[in-house]
């Protein structure tokens, strides 16, 4: 401190030590006593140190002052020190206008995500009903035709959910509803929401009921477990998927081709597809981020557990706050 204190100052010092030099030189040329040179160089030190100790103490506290208006910066330019000249009024400006602008441009950016949101979450509405009507069509017509447009079309009726759930995640109007919950009811709805890509896909289920209650949310965890296994229907093409409880942890375990050990630690980033999404051109890597944000807003937590070419493991720790049903 002391020395950054120097470093702001070394042109005042530098100026004193050449102010002194004529004096020396006065006494020289007219063969003055050095005594009362020396004298009147003490007493200006005196004066030069008590000034100096001063203005350190003001430059200390300024320097407190703008180190905790820089942790809180939203609302620092209220607080800064009284300026000491025009240049420092002029830098106070500066900054007051650039606060204003950043302000107007955060407020801007705000209403146009807001705009966006209340845009798509009315669009996801609207073809929801497109959708059911060509759902019912297609069960009307027994073929194979008719089986592949319905896969195709449930995938799209997915993807829409995902973009809403994306959208909804941020927008502080999640509406989260959190009570406790039959945990094999929220797994249930699930599973007979996926029975049609079991049979289509020829995979065994093996569903293990838990007969626990859940503090959590139904609808969003319920959109976690539907992510999870329509990860291990697509990245599964024989076997079995597993779904069991053990100690208040939700697992579900597939037979399909694994994770790379190298993207395990990058699963839950946002847009990583990784090896398999190379090879599955249509992975967009959001599913496993949303999982992981909606989890850790639900205070669940979720980890990821694969050997190459024999399957992955999910696990979702529902926490203490898991009781088990009386039978």
């Amino acid at each position: 401190m002391f020395y950054a204190y120097l470093s702001a100052r070394k042109k005042v010092l530098l100026v004193i030590l050449l102010g002194s030099f004529p004096s020396w030189l006065i006494a020289f040329l007219y063969g003055l006593p050095i005594d009362w040179l020396l004298y009147a160089m003490l007493l200006s030190i005196l004066l030069v140190g008590v000034y100096a100790g001063y203005d350190f103490w003001r430059f200390y506290r300024k320097h407190i002052q703008l180190q905790r208006i820089r942790k809180s910066l939203e609302a620092a330019l209220e607080e800064l020190p009284e300026s000491q000249n025009l240049i420092e009024t002029d830098y106070q400006n500066i900054l007051r206008q650039l606060q204003a602008s950043k302000r107007q441009a955060v407020s801007q950016a705000d209403q146009a995500r807001a705009d966006l949101i209340e845009y798509y979450t009315l669009w996801g509405h609207q073809i929801k009903t497109p959708i059911a009507a060509l759902d019912l069509l297609l069960q009307t017509e027994k073929s194979v035709f008719s089986e592949t447009c319905s896969a195709e079309l449930f995938k799209i009726e997915q993807y829409v959910q995902m973009l809403l759930s994306y959208l909804r995640l941020d927008s502080g109007s999640t509406d989260f509803v959190i009570r406790r919950y039959d945990l094999d009811s929220i797994l249930r709805q699930a599973v007979r929401k996926y029975a049609k890509l079991f049979v289509g896909r020829k995979l065994t289920l093996n569903f293990q009921e838990s007969h626990e209650q859940v503090l959590t949310d139904e609808k969003w965890l319920g959109f976690v477990v539907e992510q999870l296994l329509s990860n291990a229907i697509k990245y599964t093409q024989t076997g079995t998927i597993t779904i069991l409880t053990e100690d208040r942890v939700l697992m579900i375990q597939d037979t399909g081709i694994g994770i790379v050990p190298e993207d395990l630690p990058r699963v839950f980033e946002k847009g990583f597809t990784g090896y398999n999404g190379r090879l599955n051109q249509k992975s967009t890597g959001i599913g496993l981020y949303l999982c992981q944000r909606i989890l850790v807003k639900l205070g669940h937590s979720i980890k990821i557990e694969s050997q190459l070419g024999k399957g992955t493991t999910v696990s979702i720790e529902l926490g203490e706050t898991s009781v088990r049903i009386l039978e």
